[in-house]
């Protein structure tokens, strides 16, 4: 049996309905590019689920790593600590803004933000003021363990599990036009003295579609969560690490979250790890004399030395001119290119901001991450050798932050020539 066959006997693959599903193997990647198999080459238009940076198997990253593997690969963080985590920590504290003091561990994007709600709960416990309840945005999408999958619109991602879940204030997203009636919303949610937390994407939602907002809107609802004492926790997990055009999105805020919320391309896309940051008077919430006020909360791999290896190296990489000068002028290339791409009949939309753009295809229905006409697409344009996979009928165009301006070309062509024909 060749691999395919294998696989179709043996493994479960997430966020494909398995029956019908056609599974292409993947043997190597080098760059911006990936091979099957046969020797075919796919531009990896979505970075492997937005993670890759610096390109598939970038050889600094794939060196520090193997250093750090021949020296300590794995102690326990809990009651011990090793120099990968304090210079990853050193690291994020130095990039993140000035009131965050403290990181915790964890391994990926879904855990960093149950780490963030966990933290939240425990903290108005701690203080004997508890509080039952969260504010989120519609569309909002923060994982799927089971108290970020609480966190994330209710639907097609959780519908099974309703029951189960506890109670989120979703309220609207701000489009520029209905920014007073969201603000109005939410400070009638912060008034009642039981919100907890309120959780956001900053400036971009990723998986309900790319959904771009209003900064200045979010920045105003932080000032005022802050004023009611509302935790604020910024789901930066898609957006970190140059994903918008700076280090972080929050870096576009005038008012800045209690809480930072990092994974995907915090290691360059080599291993899972995921960061939670938090503000000094958060972490002060848990420094008590008192053993139930501890946070009980790590797995067997949390700090490993290889992921937090792999995290250093690529924020090295991250931390030069050179870096930011390609991001700046891959976003302008994205920004020309989602201009042009928009003017297109069967274009409902098209968006961008930084190195994320989004193509919003007019196939007769609303969007919706459940809307079928994206497969079809997805198939011609895998025959073409690229790789977008579409959130329903949007296509994210998140590539490594390492493509070139004629690579970013190729992939809108290859749309544009799909959706024309």
């Amino acid at each position: 049996m060749n691999i395919k066959q294998r696989d179709q006997r043996y493994i479960w693959h997430p966020f494909d309905q398995m029956k019908g599903a056609d599974i292409l193997p993947i043997v190597r990647g080098d760059g911006c590019y990936l091979y099957d198999e046969n020797g075919k080459k796919y531009l990896d238009g979505f970075s492997s689920w937005w993670v890759n940076a610096h390109g598939h198997s970038n050889k600094y990253l794939a060196e520090k790593i193997n250093q750090q593997m021949l020296k300590l690969e794995h102690v326990a963080f809990g009651g011990f600590t090793h120099p990968q985590a304090v210079d990853l920590a050193e690291k994020v504290i130095y990039k993140t803004p000035a009131n965050i003091k403290k990181i915790f561990f964890s391994d990926n994007g879904s855990t960093a933000n149950e780490v963030a709600l966990k933290m939240s709960i425990q903290y108005w416990n701690n203080l004997s003021q508890p509080r039952d309840r969260f504010i989120a945005f519609q569309g909002a999408y923060h994982g799927d363990t089971f108290g970020s999958m609480c966190l994330t619109a209710r639907g097609g991602f959780n519908e099974p599990f309703e029951r189960f879940m506890f109670d989120v204030d979703f309220i609207p997203l701000p489009d520029n036009n209905n920014d007073n009636e969201v603000i109005k919303i939410f400070k009638k949610l912060i008034d009642k003295g039981d919100v907890a937390a309120f959780i956001f994407e900053p400036i971009v939602q990723g998986a309900s579609g790319m959904n771009i907002y209003n900064e200045s809107t979010l920045s105003e609802l932080i000032y005022y969560a802050k004023k009611a004492n509302v935790i604020t926790i910024a789901d930066e997990v898609f957006t970190g690490f140059g994903r918008t055009g700076t280090w972080l999105a929050v870096d576009h805020l005038e008012n800045k979250p209690d809480i930072l919320c990092l994974s995907k391309a915090l290691t360059g896309g080599f291993l899972p790890l995921g960061l939670t940051a938090v503000s000094q008077h958060i972490f002060d919430g848990f420094y008590s004399d008192e053993p139930k006020h501890t946070f009980l909360h790590g797995h067997s791999y949390t700090g490993s030395p290889l992921c937090c290896a792999a995290a250093n190296a690529s924020i090295e990489l991250m931390d030069c001119e050179d870096f930011w000068n390609h991001v700046n002028k891959i976003s302008k290339r994205m920004s020309y290119n989602i201009d042009k791409i928009k003017t297109k009949k069967k274009v409902r939309a098209a968006r961008s901001k930084g190195l994320v753009g989004a193509v919003e295809i007019d196939a007769g229905g609303r969007s919706s991450y459940f809307n079928k006409s994206g497969k079809i697409i997805y198939r011609e344009l895998l025959d073409r050798g690229l790789i977008l996979r579409p959130l329903g009928n949007v296509f994210g165009f998140v590539p490594p932050h390492c493509i070139t301006e004629d690579e970013l070309d190729w992939m809108f062509d290859q749309l544009s020539e799909v959706i024309d024909n």
